[in-house]
């Protein structure tokens, strides 16, 4: 199973570049990356094993760099991996006071 993200700004229409992102399972840190130019990290992880995990994006230090305020500073996304042979590609839609995220393709 691979893992893929991005993060789109939906309050300004546009990719949100430089968001930290990181993967944890079980509390250890698998993996770590920051959003490229187009909103993107387009492989977090490779061959991820059946189980639970958690991504979790700094959307605080995103909106500071932008110089909005932000209601929340970071967002967790918890996840479950049940077929360890497909893609997962796990989005976020971002606002300074709301997000979303769905299992993408």
């Amino acid at each position: 199973m691979s893992l893929s993200t991005h993060v789109l700004d939906a309050a300004r229409g546009c990719p949100a570049a430089g968001v930290a992102v990181r993967l944890e399972r079980e509390g250890r840190l698998l993996s770590n990356g920051h959003t490229d130019a187009d909103g993107r990290v387009p492989e977090l992880a490779a061959d991820l094993p059946v189980g639970t995990y958690r991504l979790t994006f700094d959307t605080g230090g995103y909106f500071a760099t932008t110089g909005r305020p932000v209601f929340y500073p970071e967002v967790t996304v918890t996840f479950a991996v049940t077929d360890a042979a497909r893609h997962h590609h796990v989005p976020l839609l971002l606002s300074p006071f709301s997000y979303s995220t769905y299992l993408g393709s």
